[in-house]
Order: C-alpha cells, then sequence, then structure tokens
C-alpha cells in the first residue's frame, strides 16, 4: 500500500478501528498519511501519532479543498447515521447519509482521487419476502423506503454506479456489510438477544449472518492494499436461523404470529410507548443473507470469523464484562 487517506466518520465505531488500524501499519506498510474527519472534535487523549485530526461534516462543500491540502488519493467514506439519536429527521438523515456521500463523491471526483471505500449496509438489498436465501451481489438493491437506513444505502449504491459510469477514472470498492458483532458491540440487533426470550415470527427463521468487527476493518485495509474495484457482501460464513441463537444463548422463543405482532406494534406506536411500527416486522422476518463468495474470491479477503463463530466471540465477550446475554442454565422454548 502506497497511499494518502482520509477517513470520514473517523470518530465513530468503525472510524476510530479503522484509524487505529493504519496507524498501526504505518509509513512502514506504505501509508504516507492519514487524515481522520469527523463532525465532532477527537479529545486529545483519544489522538493517535502519525493522524491529522479534521473537523469537517461531510456535507460541507469545503471537503475538496480538506482532499486537495493532503493530496489525498483515498478515501474511507464511513459516515452515515445508523441509529438516529433524539429529535432526529428523515430530513436530517438524508442530509448525512445521501447527500453527505454525493459530496464525498464530487470531492473525490474534483480532485483525482483514486480510490475510494465505501461502507455500504446488506440492508441496500432491503427486507423482502421473495429476497432469494442467498444474496449475491448481482440481486437486486431494494432497500425498503419505510427503513431510513436500508432506503438511503440503496440510494447512496444508486449514485455510487452512476459514478462509475461517468467517472471511472475513481475506482470504487463498496461493502455491503451484514449485521456487525464485536466485544464492544451494542445495537438494535444486540438488543434483540439481551432480552429474557427472543421474539420469533411463526413461519420465519429469521436467519441473521454476521461479521466480526475486526473482520471489517481487516477487509477495509485489505481493499486500500489492493485497490480491488467492485461490490463485495461482507459476511462470515453460514447463517444462524433465530431459533438456533435462542438455543445458544439457552433462552425460550417467544413465537408469535404475523399479523398479531403487526397489530400490536401498530398500536403501541399510535399510543407512543413503543418506538418501533409495524414495519418493523418485516426487518425481523425477512432478514437479508449474504452470500460471501466475492469477497472471498474477488476481493481476496476471508474473514477469520464465520457468523456462528462471531457470534460465540461476542457471547464471550459479554460474559467477561460482567453483562451476560446467555441465560444461567438451559431454558425450555415456549
Amino acid at each position: 500500500m502506497t497511499a494518502r487517506i482520509l477517513v470520514t466518520g473517523a470518530d465513530g465505531f468503525l472510524g476510530r478501528s479503522v484509524v487505529a488500524a493504519l496507524a498501526r501499519e504505518g509509513a512502514g506498510q506504505g501509508v504516507q498519511a492519514i487524515v481522520a474527519a469527523d463532525v465532532r472534535e477527537v479529545p486529545p487523549e483519544r489522538r493517535l501519532p502519525g493522524v491529522a485530526y479534521v473537523v469537517q461534516d461531510v456535507r460541507d462543500p469545503a471537503l475538496a479543498q480538506t482532499l486537495s491540502a493532503h493530496a489525498i488519493d483515498s478515501v474511507v467514506h464511513l459516515a452515515s447515521i445508523v441509529t438516529p439519536g433524539k429529535g432526529s429527521s428523515r430530513e436530517f438523515e438524508y442530509s448525512v447519509d445521501v447527500l453527505g456521500s454525493q459530496n464525498v463523491l464530487d470531492a473525490c471526483v474534483a480532485t483525482g482521487v483514486q480510490h475510494l471505500v465505501v461502507s455500504s449496509s446488506g440492508a441496500a438489498y432491503g427486507y423482502h419476502a421473495d429476497n432469494p436465501a442467498w444474496l449475491r451481489e448481482t440481486d437486486a438493491l431494494r432497500g425498503n423506503e419505510v427503513f431510513a437506513y436500508a432506503h438511503h444505502k440503496r440510494l447512496v449504491e444508486e449514485m455510487l454506479a452512476r459514478y462509475r459510469t461517468e467517472h471511472p477514472a475513481l475506482a470504487q470498492t463498496v461493502l455491503r456489510i451484514g449485521t456487525i458483532l464485536g466485544e464492544r458491540v451494542d445495537n438494535q440487533i444486540t438488543a434483540l438477544f439481551e432480552k429474557p426470550r427472543l421474539l420469533a415470527i411463526r413461519g420465519s427463521a429469521s436467519p441473521f449472518v454476521f461479521i466480526w468487527d475486526e473482520d471489517v476493518t481487516g477487509a477495509i485495509l485489505h481493499a486500500l492494499r489492493t485497490r480491488r474495484a467492485g461490490c463485495f457482501n461482507l459476511a462470515g460464513d453460514g447463517a444462524l436461523p433465530l431459533r438456533e441463537i435462542a438455543q445458544r444463548l439457552g433462552k425460550p422463543v417467544l413465537e408469535l404470529p404475523a399479523g398479531l405482532l403487526r397489530a400490536a406494534l401498530a398500536v403501541g406506536s399510535t399510543l407512543g410507548v413503543s418506538r418501533y411500527g409495524p414495519e418493523q416486522l418485516d426487518f425481523l422476518r425477512y432478514r437479508p443473507v449474504l452470500l460471501n463468495t466475492a469477497l472471498k474470491e474477488g476481493l481476496g479477503y476471508v474473514p477469520g470469523k464465520t457468523s456462528a463463530q462471531a457470534f460465540e466471540a461476542f457471547v464471550a465477550a459479554r460474559a467477561r464484562q460482567g453483562r451476560p446475554v446467555a441465560a444461567a442454565a438451559p431454558a425450555v422454548a415456549a
């Protein structure tokens, strides 16, 4: 790798890991410059030697000036809103996810950046009953409009496809990432596993594909080293159906008919007692299951952990931290 790299969203969960990994690579591995850009200022105690920290919003028109000032030739675009905070709006999330990505692309083109690595998501395929059992990179991207994150990832991917045609000099490596697990990961999915019993929808296996956070960082660094262009599903081998997850956790399963659960979510959302509406049914029922053949054979990256191994490592890490997700003793499914 011989690169001058800027990372957007550099103070987010993935961003910190990527910046730290690049700093470890250092000049000895051809990393000539690392610029960590984030909308938040990184406190001095978290700053790493050899890294230039920049406070900049991905929507800032001056981003091109930053790329030019640091002679950046590679950009890792991680900035997006995965879990909106209180007071967020769909308009704001669109401005960051979609318009921010367009600004990054335009800045890259304007300054002659050679390589762009983008963190997309399996959510770009959408949550649909007729999704293939295993999704390949050639399958349609149909991120549901009702889910802001999925819809925005789809719109960004459509934009990326246009730029690949109109600006072929900018090589793109697009990583469609599965559900990330790690020692310090807390998100909407891990919250499901913390419940005393796992909610299942009758007639749906709800399989999950997992990827260990260190494998996400590893894939990004591998993409930077090789500069191999393309779109790649980033997930560990295999998938874990929800009922197998419950068995591994020693927790019972509460199985409900889809119609009953949809009605309950609708009532809860209307009354304001639940942040989730009836659309969340499809989020659990029609999980995108990512096939990683192209990742291994095309990009040349093999994740260190399978989906099952990532899940077991997550469970073990939680136990070490004193906040176990597994039950103390095996439970009988309800």
